[in-house]
C-alpha cells in the first residue's frame, strides 16, 4: 500500500499485512514526525512507479529478513500501535530488571517494547515517538557518557522531547535526584539499589511529570 503523509506529502510504501483490517492504526512519519492515521477498511492505492520506490528501503518500510524467533511485530523496527495507545521502550540488559519494568508498565496500560541492543533501540525510536523510555546508562556501552540512546534523546527537538518521559537507571546517582536528572536531560533517575520499589518510583515520577506539563498541554490545546 502507498500512503501519503498529510503534513510533508512524503509517499510511504507499507506492506499490506502490517495494516490491521478491523481497526484504526496510527504511526509516525519518519521524515516530519507527524502522525498518520489509517482508518479501518482503507483500500490499497495503486503501486508506486519504479522512481517512487527508490529510497523506500532506506526508510525501513520494506520487509526485512528475520531470524527464527523474531516473527512478532514488536521485534520489527516498524509496527502499528492501536489508536490512542500509550507506548513504552525499555533499554535494559539485566533480564530481571527488564521483566520487572515490563510488568509495571504493562499494568499501567502501556504497550511495552524491549530494545535488544543500542542499535535496535535507536531504530525503534526513529519510527515511533514513545511516551515513556526507560534506559540503563550502561545499555550497550561501558562508558555512560557515550550512551547512544541518551545522546539521541538529548538531541531531540523540544516539541518532541517534552512529550516523552525518560527514566535513566544508574549505579552512580541517587533515586529521584532531580538536579542530576536535569543535568543528564532525563525526567527521572532510578538507582539500581532501589529496583525493588520500581513500581512506586515510576508511578511517582510519571505523576510529577503529568502534573508539571498539564497546564502547558492545556494551553497548547
Amino acid at each position: 500500500m502507498e500512503i501519503t503523509c498529510d503534513s510533508c506529502q512524503s509517499k510511504l510504501k507499507i506492506a499490506d499485512e502490517k495494516i490491521p483490517a478491523d481497526r484504526s492504526a496510527s504511526f509516525t512519519c519518519p521524515k516530519c514526525k507527524g502522525k498518520i492515521t489509517i482508518a479501518p477498511g482503507h483500500e490499497n492505492e495503486s503501486a508506486p512507479s519504479g522512481d517512487d520506490i527508490e529510497g523506500f528501503a532506506d526508510l525501513g518500510f520494506e520487509e526485512e529478513s528475520m531470524d527464527a524467533g523474531e516473527e512478532s511485530s514488536e521485534n520489527r523496527p516498524f509496527h502499528f500501535i492501536e489508536e490512542e495507545g500509550k507506548i513504552a521502550l525499555i533499554c535494559e540488559s539485566d533480564p530481571v530488571i527488564r521483566k520487572h519494568l515490563t510488568d509495571i508498565l504493562t499494568l499501567m496500560e502501556y504497550h511495552v517494547t524491549p530494545a535488544q541492543d543500542n542499535r535496535d533501540g535507536l531504530k525503534k525510536m526513529r519510527y515511533h515517538n514513545y511516551d515513556v523510555v526507560v534506559v540503563d546508562e550502561l545499555f550497550g556501552t561501558d562508558n555512560p557518557e557515550s550512551n547512544g540512546i541518551l545522546i539521541y534523546l538529548e538531541r531531540q527537538q523540544m516539541d518532541v522531547r517534552r512529550n516523552m518521559f525518560v527514566a535513566m537507571i544508574s549505579d552512580r546517582f541517587r533515586t529521584m535526584d532531580y538536579m542530576m536528572a536535569f543535568n543528564k536531560s532525563v525526567n527521572l533517575i532510578i538507582n539500581k539499589k532501589d529496583a525493588v520499589d520500581l513500581d512506586k518510583i515510576i508511578s511517582k515520577g510519571l505523576s510529577d511529570y503529568d502534573m508539571f506539563y498539564r497546564i502547558f498541554h492545556e494551553s497548547l490545546q
